[in-house]
């Protein structure tokens, strides 16, 4: 099932930061022509050109893997909800209400001793039902259990739209159980995937010691937690593969499903985890179902507690004592992301507290954050936004009469989303206290997950959100054809009420292009105005819009930020698609605006030019060399120097605003330039 399109962790920015009133009411620069890196060529490098300074005067957190303006405005929604987390705790609430358990949350995530006192001890009973194991029943349903953690181990389970039915809820088995970032992690030849490998094995050892394993029985499992992964990866689809949302598409009914995992009771197994009654499911890759049903004859059940016990521990280990939370630092963020020293205490639980309790906290963010003037503007922009999509569409010289017809009724079918849900969840049947942390963390997971369970053969929410006020992000759903702007990326750089139009059609006009996009790049071309996957296109025009495609998958190839690593190109079509047609409507939108007519010079710069500086800005970035490659192998996004650089070589509006030229290095020959929207 293709699952929603974000912005994810490729948002930043750079200049001084937008408009905004001193205490005394003036409005101030919108940004400081003096942060521009005259060193650096518009033609030749326009990210440096605009992001050079600000990437130097920012260096990357020791808590941290890559900095960007975006994770500005994260710590800006951190220390926000930080206040309204400690307020909470210092005040006696009614029991059972929000504030409550937002105040015994706090209580509980910050009491360092009490969590290092505690050790295993919360998660001892757990331990031990594992231990009881001894039938293939009984590790399926240690199995269901571990699902409402979304542990996915040995796989994940969900419920969400069928792909090809929007209105129904159903349920989903995917691939996983794996402690590496990819598949293809236990497989590559280099040498740094060789000593990751290797580090992964010393992690496992190594959290086995600390549950009080000798080291010799450390090493034998983590030896087996191994090769039972290895067998796992080895029946995944890989990332490329597992972008196709036919080739995840296969529905079944339980005897369906028995057919290809007969060793499993996989009505007992929906039982235990708690799901309702339903005729037909979803399963994403029916190798990895049947590989895992040999593998229940072949793994032992000594081996298959070892690996259900760890994967337990890897899910749980931020919320235990000092020693599980270093382990998995040690390896998870030092090792592959480069990161140096733990965030604070207080950061990590603001952070598990907004999955746990997000929509109480956001409640109390949009007080705060949001103004009725901002979501105001922000409709107009998503309207012109649409109209330049609308015109695009009608123009395009490539697709036939037929599939723009269609086009245009999906574009008009969008639904839009900005600041904050019209109705808050309800957290009542959620219980929270001020004793063992991990077991707040845990019921609060399961809260979720069966809130999600009973989804299954009801109508779907269409007020529902699938992001919180305070995630610094946006999101395109398919299967809903709807567009999500939450209120905590509704600020500078990305949006300023203050600022003039072409720093914001440049910055959020361009995010919310990017959104408008995706129901139409590779991947959301394929669903239709109502949400469904279906082929509304001709031939002639799919096999137009894939040739196109293919011209863009060729361009991001050639990005090569690390010696041995390229931008994979299939990975990242979707995203590089939505930048390209989303900066493009964006620009076309501005054109409409008093602005974009009037052509005035501000700071010395055309408007066009300060659309173009208004995007640029907003994917400064700076990454880890681990970062880095983890982004190449794993992330969908291209990283942001690509973004910028990658997008304004297909613009011509871009050569002619700053007269790039034959000669200049982002220069490329119209011939070679992608066209698609």
């Amino acid at each position: 099932m293709y699952m929603r399109s974000l912005l994810l962790l490729a948002l930043a920015g750079s200049l001084a930061a937008c408009s905004d009133k001193t205490e005394d009411g003036l409005v101030v620069q919108a940004f400081d022509p003096a942060s521009l890196d005259s060193t650096f060529r518009p033609g030749d490098d326009f990210y440096r050109f605009v992001n050079n300074k600000w990437i130097n005067a920012h260096p990357i957190p020791s808590d941290r893997s890559r900095f960007a303006t975006f994770d500005l405005l994260n710590e800006n929604s951190l220390t926000t909800l930080r206040a309204v987390m400690e307020q909470a705790a210092a005040t006696t609430h009614k029991a059972g209400s929000n504030e409550q358990k937002v105040g015994d949350f706090w209580a509980s995530g910050m009491d360092s001793v009490a969590i290092n006192e505690q050790g295993l001890a919360p998660l001892q009973p757990y331990l031990d039902k594992i231990d009881a194991m001894s039938s293939t029943a009984d590790l399926m349903e240690m199995a269901a259990w571990m699902n409402t953690l979304y542990a996915g181990a040995p796989f994940f389970t969900w419920v969400g739209q069928d792909d090809k039915n929007s209105t129904q809820q159903v349920m989903n088995l995917n691939q996983g159980g794996l402690g590496l970032p990819d598949r293809d992690d236990y497989f590559r030849k280099d040498m740094k995937s060789a000593e990751i490998r290797q580090a992964y094995m010393q992690h496992l050892k190594n959290v086995w010691m600390l549950m009080g394993e000798e080291e010799a029985g450390a090493a034998a499992k983590a030896n087996a937690i191994y090769a039972i992964e290895v067998q796992m990866a080895n029946a995944s689809m890989d990332r490329v593969m597992r972008r196709d949302p036919h080739a995840t598409y296969h529905k079944m009914d339980i005897a369906g499903l028995t057919a290809i995992a007969p060793s499993v009771d996989w009505s007992a197994f929906f039982k235990q985890l708690g799901a309702p009654a339903f005729d037909s499911l979803l399963v994403g890759q029916p190798d990895f179902f049947r590989a895992f049903n040999n593998m229940l004859s072949t793994v032992s059940m000594d081996d298959w507690k070892s690996y259900m016990k760890f994967h337990l521990i890897r899910n749980t280990s931020e919320y235990l004592s000092d020693d599980f939370v270093a382990a998995d630092f040690d390896f998870y963020q030092k090792t592959l992301r480069g990161v140096e020293q733990l965030k604070p205490r207080w950061k990590r639980v603001v952070e598990t507290a907004n999955f746990s309790l997000g929509e109480v906290l956001g409640q109390e963010y949009v007080k705060t954050a949001f103004s009725p003037e901002s979501k105001e503007r922000m409709v107009q922009m998503v309207d012109d936004l649409k109209a330049s999509m609308k015109v695009r569409i009608d123009e395009l010289d490539w697709m036939s009469a037929e599939t723009k017809a269609k086009a245009q009724e999906k574009l008009a079918s969008f639904n839009v989303k900005i600041g904050y849900p019209d109705k808050w969840r309800d957290y009542s049947g959620l219980d929270i206290d001020r004793n063992a942390y991990v077991l707040n963390v845990m019921r609060s997971t399961e809260f979720e997950y069966k809130r999600t369970l009973a989804k299954i053969g009801q109508p779907v929410d269409k007020t529902e959100w699938g992001m919180t006020p305070q995630t610094v992000n946006a999101y395109y759903d398919p299967s809903n054809n709807e567009i999500v702007f939450p209120a905590a990326i509704l600020q500078p750089p990305f949006f300023d009420p203050n600022a003039d139009d072409a720093l914001n059609y440049g910055g959020i006009g361009a995010v919310i292009g990017h959104e408008i996009t995706h129901g139409f790049d590779d991947q959301g071309r394929q669903y239709d105005a109502r949400g469904n996957l279906v082929q509304w296109w001709t031939a002639d025009d799919d096999a137009s819009f894939n040739s196109k495609a293919d011209v863009v998958v060729t361009q991001y190839e050639s990005f090569c930020p690390l010696d041995s690593l390229c931008v994979n190109g299939q990975l990242t079509l979707g995203e590089n698609i939505a930048d390209f047609g989303g900066l493009t409507i964006a620009y076309y939108a501005f054109k409409m605006t008093e602005q974009g007519k009037a052509g005035e010079l501000i700071d010395g710069f055309t408007p066009e030019q300060r659309f173009f500086l208004g995007f640029g800005r907003i994917w400064a970035s700076a990454y880890t060399e681990q970062a880095m490659r983890q982004q190449l192998l794993t992330n969908p996004h291209s990283p942001g120097e690509y973004r910028v650089n990658g997008t304004l070589t297909n613009m011509p509006e871009f050569y002619e605003a700053f007269g790039v030229k034959e000669g200049d290095k982002l220069y490329l020959p119209t011939q070679n330039r992608a066209s698609i929207w």
